[in-house]
Order: C-alpha cells, then structure tokens, then sequence
C-alpha cells in the first residue's frame, strides 16, 4: 500500500481520536426545521414559514407529495397543504435531508465530481430505503430516507481534507482510505448532529453483511439497498452468497427475487429516486 494512503489514513484517525477533525455542520435551514419539529409547541404554520424562505426546497417538497409515492385524491398546491399531508415529522426529516444536498459541492473538479457521485448514490439508497420501510417494515419511511441519505456523511471530511492539502491520489487509493475509514467518521458525524441513536449507528454498521440484530433496523434497509442497486455489477458484494446475509430474513424478503422486476414496486423506488435528485 503506498505510502500516502498510509499518512492520510494516520492523520484522519489522529484527528478523529484527537476532536480535530473539521466535521460539516448541519445547514442552518436543517437546522431550524429539526428544531420546530422538536418542539411541541410548535403548529404546521411554524415549520412552512422557514421552508417558504427556500424556494426550490418549497417546490420538491410539494412535488414528493404529488408523487406516486403519497397518490392523494387531490394535487397539492402549496406548502400548506404539503404539510398538512406529510405531517411535522415526515416533512422536517425530508426538509433535512434535502437541505444536506448543498454540503456535496465542492471546487476542483475531482473533488465535486466525487461529491455529488457520493450524494446521487445516497439519493438512490434513499429512495430504496423508503420503499422497503413502506411496504416491509414497522420502520417509518421517513426516517428510512434520512438513513440513506446520511450513510455515506463520513465521506465529506475525507475529500475535504483531500482538496484542502491538494493532495495528488488516484482514484484507486482514495476510495481504498474512503472504504476503510468512512463509517467511522460518519458515525461521528451523526453523534455530533445529534441524530437519534438508531440512525447513528448505520454508517457503521450497512456494510457489516453477517450482522445479527433482533429485528430489522435501518442499518438492515441501508445495508439490502445497496444491495438491490449493485446486483448485476461488479461489485464485490455480488461474489457474497446473499442467502446468508440475515437482513433479508429480518426484512421478510426473499435473496433470490430480484425486486427491481416486481413492477410496482420498481415504478415506487424509481419515483422515490427521482424526488430526491
């Protein structure tokens, strides 16, 4: 292994062990949405007013719940009424989420190339997340997103501190660094936003193929995601014998079917996609 994945990997665990490590904040729309949503005093009318002051957030908002995910009898015209139909819980979780997409931006072209492959494939974990949350699980779709989104976090502070010391690494060696240390971080990074505990847990454990828990988690629905959009690639977990991989079971899903052939729930996942680029 060369010698610089091997002083990027030292320096990124010193800094982790040490608290120096420069972790992204939340954005500050997240922020206060998570807020009201927390709060038991606050109405409908508080969290519309701060979703209102972004527009395009305003909009995707309306438009997840026009969509064939929430078919309602009537066309949502405004953030009121979108709301209204989603509920405090699910909107801010989703308000949250979509806020995160401007953190996986970033200036030399490598790095946000990077970025943005890291945040659409989170998108795409996301939407899968909430289908299997929707239709197999007692887990709420919404925080079923929100744990897709958030998997791959710990990937932020690694190309960071790549851009930041101009460090010249192929593709190749950077995601062997990225693989080895971007649960750990990400865990981090959840604890440091206060996320709850069971979302905290997911970048760390998705990846764990032969975990054992109780009953399914989110970690379970992040972890069959990614599975579901890797089957017929390259992927090493391809070469992995998905019959011993316990999720399934705990999500009630057969290893054999491939879900993407099941035609209402791939026209479900492909519109969950879509909502959330």
């Amino acid at each position: 292994m060369s010698n610089i994945v091997e002083t990027i990997k030292t320096d990124l665990t010193d800094a982790i062990e040490n608290d120096k490590l420069v972790l992204p904040t939340l954005p500050e729309v997240a922020l206060q949405v998570r807020d009201i949503a927390e709060n038991e005093d606050s109405a409908i009318i508080d969290l519309v007013k701060v979703i209102s002051n972004d527009t395009a957030l305003s909009a995707r908002i309306i438009r997840v719940c026009n969509s064939p995910l929430f078919r309602g009898s009537r066309a949502i015209e405004n953030l009121n009424m979108a709301v209204g139909r989603l509920g405090m819980a699910y909107t801010s979780n989703l308000a949250m989420g979509l806020a995160m997409e401007q953190m996986f931006q970033a200036t030399s072209d490598m790095i946000d190339k990077r970025l943005r492959a890291t945040w659409q494939k989170s998108t795409e974990v996301a939407g899968v997340c909430h289908v299997l949350a929707q239709h197999y699980t007692n887990l709420k779709a919404d925080q079923a997103t929100l744990a897709g989104l958030v998997h791959l976090i710990g990937v932020l502070p690694i190309l960071r501190y790549v851009e930041d010391r101009d460090i010249q690494i192929s593709s190749i060696m950077l995601d062997n660094v990225i693989d080895e240390l971007h649960p750990r971080i990400g865990a981090t990074i959840l604890q440091k936003w206060d996320f709850p505990k069971e979302l905290q847990n997911v970048p760390l454990e998705y990846a764990n193929l032969h975990r054992e828990v109780p009953a399914a988690d989110y970690a379970d629905l992040v972890m069959i995601a990614n599975l579901q959009l890797i089957a017929g690639t390259e992927h090493p977990w391809t070469e992995v014998d998905w019959k011993t991989v316990s999720a399934f079971d705990r999500l009630g899903l057969d290893p054999e079917v491939d879900m993407s052939e099941e035609e209402d729930l791939n026209a479900q996942m492909e519109a969950a996609m879509a909502l959330l680029q």
